[in-house]
């Protein structure tokens, strides 16, 4: 089997995977352990605020789309794009920072993550049946319905970010990022190849590289665009910016590695789902790098990308604890 190391950073960060000290810290079991600065209860109330509120007297096709839109955000996601980029804004902006800067932003990951999670299950992409332990938007609304939400959610996203209480010259370039990152160059791009090996049903061979390259696109973009919106957004200096970009590329790394390791030794009553990659001829690290190897090179991200922030103190414990606590969870 062929292994791909973590990627290297620039700004004097590409030195490989660091060597934990002394095993000393913390073990976390859940998202909720993590000691957030700000509450997820701030993005779950401003999520609500900007979906579109339930009006009986909305005409029925409009009324069924609001709903699904909400059925699809507001489903026990783990928040975990928004959580990060306000944590990487406060990792530069110190406990003076004023979340509201970024709240929108924050938002519009999770608002863009909802619906790419919708159309992933569509018949005509993954085929699911469920997500999160309940059904998929598409068996709930139907798939026409299902379609619409994922795209009312997509533009729903790019107004929120506009909601930022910052300068419009920093709005504009978050725009151009996140756009960046649900595209072509990225999540998006990534959905196109996986689509694209799973409609020949596995029978051809993927690289390590060319699965690396899937990781990144399909699922690391998001996660690392939020650490480098963030860091935008909380008025980071270039040397600041480049480090938590490379801290998110190596979470997202780690976070997809361990999602497909999950995906062979998970408990499904646990993960939510009702069918494993293999199943679903799906691309995945342990089919190409071995189980023992992908958890190695899960468990080498996240050290690399807790090294991403050596410049930052205690304002960035966070996010170290995120980057450890990815390759420990069971969901």
């Amino acid at each position: 089997m062929g292994m791909v190391p973590s990627p290297a950073c620039g700004g004097g960060l590409g030195r490989g995977p660091a060597r934990p000290s002394n095993g000393s810290h913390p073990t976390i079991f859940c998202m909720s352990a993590l000691s957030w600065h700000f509450p997820p209860s701030l993005v779950e109330a401003e999520l609500l605020n900007l979906l579109p509120a339930l009006s009986t007297d909305a005409a029925r096709g409009l009324r069924h789309l609001r709903e699904a839109m909400r059925y699809g955000t507001l489903g026990g996601g783990k928040l975990t794009r928004p959580q990060l980029l306000l944590e990487a804004a406060f990792a530069v902006g110190g406990a003076n920072f004023d979340p509201r800067k970024a709240l929108g932003a924050a938002c519009a990951l999770e608002l863009i993550h909802s619906y790419s999670l919708i159309h992933d299950d569509l018949p005509a992409m993954d085929d699911a049946q469920t997500r999160r332990g309940q059904p998929c938007c598409h068996i709930v609304w139907g798939e026409a319905t299902a379609i619409l939400a994922g795209d009312a959610l997509q533009t729903l996203a790019f107004e929120a970010v506009t909601h930022c209480e910052t300068d419009a010259a920093t709005v504009l370039k978050v725009v151009r990022l996140i756009a960046q990152a649900a595209g072509e160059a990225g999540m998006a791009g990534g959905q196109a190849i996986d689509l694209d090996w799973t409609r020949d049903g596995g029978s051809r061979a993927i690289s390590p590289a060319q699965l690396t390259q899937l990781h990144a696109l399909k699922t690391g973009a998001l996660i690392r665009v939020a650490a480098h919106a963030g860091a935008v957004l909380g008025g980071g200096n270039g040397s600041q910016i480049e480090a938590l970009r490379c801290y998110g590329e190596n979470l997202g790394r780690a976070f997809q590695l361990w999602d497909d390791v999950l995906d062979v030794i998970g408990d499904p009553q646990i993960t939510g789902k009702a069918s494993s990659d293999a199943q679903n001829d799906k691309m995945s690290a342990p089919v190409v790098f071995g189980l023992e190897n992908a958890q190695r090179l899960a468990r080498e991200a996240s050290e690399t990308a807790v090294a991403a922030l050596q410049e930052f103190g205690n304002e960035a414990q966070t996010l170290r604890n995120l980057a450890r606590f990815v390759v420990e969870r069971n969901k």
